[in-house]
């Protein structure tokens, strides 16, 4: 069975130069290439192919506009699976991909794209609904994974995360409590737990203050994940 295909791709070299490898694959039909999001999701809606190749960083804002795509028509077009492709690793977008399934989901890196045969099997996986991991970007997302694990900020509940980063941004308790819309006392409880939780309990306030953003920040100011 030949698989109908819809390329994505702002680079108008890459963009030819993968068609024509695309082209030299009988299991592939090759049904439509677009330059944007917005081409992208008219021509899944026009054509209804069985699977979408398409970049991470498109037009307008070059950042995630590949992952809201594939998002949006494996919501709308549950049939059709969705490879995105990535120039370098990026933890980041892959939890923001597959965040709410894998299924009908890949993920590869660009330089995947010079061997024909292992790009052809993760579109025919998507295809059946299954999902194609590039093994770099598995080992990105198990180094997040136990990077967060040990993340000091892991203990910290929502609440307390969220006056952790006003700290960040220098703002005084009373300014914290205002912004988050709390009374000064659970502001000032919040951020004993935080100290208390970061092992800061003893030292002095002002260092304490200090150390507790150093520790935000190092962790780059996310919130772990808990699952």
């Amino acid at each position: 069975m030949v698989l109908r295909l819809v390329f994505a791709e702002d680079n108008y070299l890459v963009r030819q130069g993968t068609a024509a490898l695309l082209a030299t694959v009988p299991e592939v039909e090759l049904v439509r290439t677009v330059e944007d999001p917005v081409q992208l999701l008219a021509a899944v809606r026009e054509l209804g192919p069985d699977a979408v190749l398409t970049d991470i960083r498109m037009p307008p804002t070059f950042t995630t506009e590949g992952i809201d795509a594939a998002k949006r028509i494996r919501a709308d077009h549950p049939t059709t699976g969705v490879v995105v492709l990535s120039q370098y690793v990026e933890a980041d977008y892959a939890v923001d991909l597959l965040g709410d399934g894998v299924t009908g989901l890949g993920y590869l890196l660009k330089e995947r794209i010079g061997d024909i045969d292992e790009l052809v099997r993760a579109l025919q996986e998507v295809a059946r609904g299954g999902s194609a991991l590039d093994p770099k970007v598995v080992e990105g997302l198990l180094q997040r994974k136990s990077a967060e694990a040990r993340s000091p900020l892991l203990g910290l509940t929502d609440r307390e995360h969220e006056v952790l980063a006003e700290m960040a941004t220098g703002k005084s308790n009373a300014s914290i409590a205002q912004t988050l819309f709390m009374s000064d006392r659970a502001v000032e409880k919040h951020i004993t737990a935080v100290f208390q939780k970061l092992g800061l309990a003893e030292e002095e306030n002002l260092n304490r203050r200090v150390s507790a953003v150093v520790t935000f920040l190092d962790a780059g100011g996310r919130r772990p994940s808990q699952g």
